[in-house]
């Protein structure tokens, strides 16, 4: 019960939940429409604090070679450190601060892709902000979502994440080159995660040794529209 005036929290936070959400979902779906009316993959790259996510998304820059274009919005709560390092490889790239926000929502997106303009049959990914939590519960319009954990983590975060790893159409596990030096069990993520989400494609790579990455640029390739 509200300490303050004697009704139930849960019925105020539960519809002001759902008008955000429902708010966010609509600007998620003209987001939609307007990357598939200009031909334009958006990838949604969601993580841990730490999992690599930028120097995967580094080495995927270089290693597709403009070909296709690739352009990245960059969520963070503060600094544009991630995004200094994206446009050092070239790319264009727009930062958008949240604050205390834990999560990139679809107005922030439309607004960076307005500011982006990418061309036809490119890429966008979005650099979501470092948590396992909200940014599952937030659509942005994006064709795919892509869960990067790293074999630093854990191998029991498909079941601690469940709802994280649930909403991912590819796992990336990062840092595969560490696992000599980690008590860190492949199988046992492997099962995790098709007991959460059995649909999920695995890829196994090091962003910054270059094993398995081919496997991971091959298919942002034929995703691209």
């Amino acid at each position: 019960m509200c300490g303050t005036c004697g009704c139930s929290a849960n019925s105020v936070t539960i519809p002001l939940e759902q008008r955000v959400l429902a708010r966010n979902d609509d600007l998620a779906h003209r987001n939609r429409e307007w990357l598939a009316r200009r031909d334009v993959l958006a990838v949604n790259l969601m993580s841990s604090p730490g999992s690599g996510k930028t120097t995967l998304l580094e080495r995927t820059i270089r290693d597709l070679g403009g070909n296709p274009v690739v352009s990245v919005v960059e969520g963070d709560q503060e600094t544009a450190f991630d995004a200094e390092r994206i446009r050092a490889t070239g790319c264009r790239a727009v930062q958008v601060n949240t604050g205390a926000g834990c999560h990139l929502d679809a107005g922030a997106v439309a607004a960076a892709l307005d500011d982006l303009a990418p061309p036809a049959h490119s890429v966008v990914f979005v650099e979501n902000v470092g948590n396992l939590v909200c940014p599952a519960l937030f659509d942005l319009g994006e064709r795919h979502r892509v869960v990067v954990a790293s074999v630093t983590e854990g191998e029991d975060k498909p079941l601690k994440y469940p709802h994280m790893f649930a909403a991912a159409d590819v796992v990336v596990l990062n840092k595969t080159d560490l696992l000599p030096h980690l008590d860190f069990d492949l199988d046992a993520f492997a099962g995790h995660l098709d007991r959460v989400n059995p649909r999920a494609g695995l890829i196994r790579l090091s962003a910054t040794g270059g094993t398995g990455f081919e496997v991971w640029t091959d298919l942002v390739r034929c995703w691209v529209p």
